[in-house]
Formats: structure tokens, C-alpha cells, sequence
């Protein structure tokens, strides 16, 4: 989303229009730099993940606020020495990787619009992020609900950590469609099973993103944009000359 006014929305589709695209070949740092060379100062995602809970039910929705990383193939820096105008190295702290603003406001919208809509929405949640582009084994289904993780996807990392280097504002609405295979006596995840989920919600999130989009660009975001450009900047070592 753009600042000021939000005049202006733009909108791209991680896994390409007909999901011709694997997670580990998504280009998230040349999404995430054309939102910036955009002028865009909010990233405001949506995302199909599998349910690590047993209150987190198929059809719910959860507003990230932690992650865990269990990728392993993909670029997570806009500073790895490639490019001339970001020198230096990037430690971004990502104790809070989710704009915890943008995450509010976002929520009170869910809770406003959840009974009209016939959706049940969790606050908060923790994702873990595998590589994929496979299905979690069971015993690494049960491993990760061991770690603390709520929800699984294969999209959150690094686009939430290249978000916050390039000092955007940056909050995300996880669709669960499934129970993962940890569940016993629950039919595991299967792709037939998480599109079928995905298109009952789809209408359902549009909903929801054309009443948040109004409301989050009505507010000011100045102070809270600042704060992020200055992080990023206190947070790169720059090379000795």
C-alpha cells in the first residue's frame, strides 16, 4: 500500500497467476524491492498454511505475530555485498517481525466483520515456514507443534524479514485449510483439500483486505514508518573505507 493516503494499491501474486511457481524459486527480494521502488510502506499478505492446533480448525484465521525458520534454500538479505547502493552488512533485529500496528488494526476489522462473515479469528500465532515444496513428515508435524508452532506455510520466510530491511510496515492474515498429519483420525494434508478450503475463504479475504486497506491508510503512519527506516539503518555495519 502507498503512504500518505493510500491513493494507490499494488498487488502481486507470490506463486505467479496459475501457481507455476515452487516456493524456493519465488523471487521475494524483487518482490518486496518493487513494492519499495513503489512507494508502497505497508505489505499486508495473505497466506494458506496448515493448523498445528487443534482450536485452530480449517477455515480459521490467524494474525501472525512470531515465526520460526526451517527454510534452507533462499536469499533472506537485501545486503549479501550483490548490489552497490547497500553496502555493508544487515543484522535486522526480528524480535518482533510483524508490524504490531498494522497487526491491531487488522484484527479489529476480523472481529468486526467475523460474525457477518461466519469466520473465527485467532489473535495471535506463531508460523514455521519449511522449505517444501513437499508436506511435512508426521513426525515432523508432531516435532513442530513440540517447538510452540501454531501454524505451517512455505511463503512467510524471508518475505517478512526483507519487509523490515527495506523499512516496511509489514503484517500477515493466515488462512488455515487444513490439520497438517499430525491429527489422528484426521485425513492428512492434501493439495485437493487445501484448494477446496482456499476457495471457500477466498471471497471471504477479499472482504476483509477492501475494508482494512480504507481504515489502515486513514491513520497516521509516521512516526510508526520512521521507526522502522531507522532500525534498518542502526542495524547495518557499514565496510571500513
Amino acid at each position: 500500500m502507498c503512504p500518505k493516503v493510500f491513493s494507490e494499491v499494488s498487488f502481486y501474486i507470490r506463486h505467479g497467476r496459475h501457481h507455476t511457481v515452487m516456493p524456493s524459486n519465488i523471487n521475494y527480494r524483487a518482490n518486496i524491492w518493487a513494492l519499495k521502488e513503489e512507494n508502497c510502506s505497508h505489505v499486508l499478505v495473505t497466506t494458506a498454511c496448515g493448523s498445528l492446533r487443534e482450536e485452530i480448525q480449517p477455515g480459521d484465521l490467524v494474525i501472525i505475530d512470531q515465526f520460526i525458520d526451517r527454510t534452507t534454500k533462499r536469499h533472506c538479505t537485501f545486503y549479501d555485498g550483490q548490489h552497490s547502493s547497500l553496502s555493508g552488512v544487515c543484522h535486522v533485529p526480528m524480535a518482533e517481525p510483524f508490524c504490531a500496528k498494522t497487526r491491531e488494526h487488522v484484527l479489529q476489522v476480523l472481529i468486526e466483520t467475523a460474525k457477518k462473515l461466519g469466520l473465527q479469528c485467532h489473535s495471535k500465532g506463531t508460523m514455521i515456514t519449511i522449505e517444501g515444496p513437499r508436506f511435512s513428515s508426521r513426525a515432523e508435524s508432531l516435532m513442530f507443534r513440540s517447538w510452540g508452532a501454531d501454524v505451517i506455510n512455505m511463503t512467510t520466510v524471508p518475505e517478512v524479514i526483507l519487509a523490515k530491511e527495506a523499512g516496511m510496515s509489514y503484517a500477515s492474515i493466515a488462512m488455515a485449510t487444513d490439520y497438517d498429519c499430525w491429527k489422528e483420525h484426521e485425513e492428512a494434508v492434501s493439495v485437493d483439500k487445501v484448494l477446496k478450503t482456499l476457495k471457500g475463504n477466498a471471497n471471504k479475504a477479499t472482504s476483509i483486505l477492501l475494508t482494512a486497506i480504507p481504515q489502515i491508510g486513514s491513520m497516521e503512519w509516521t512516526d510508526t514508518l520512521h521507526t522502522l527506516k531507522t532500525t534498518v539503518q542502526c542495524s547495518v555495519i557499514l565496510p571500513k573505507q
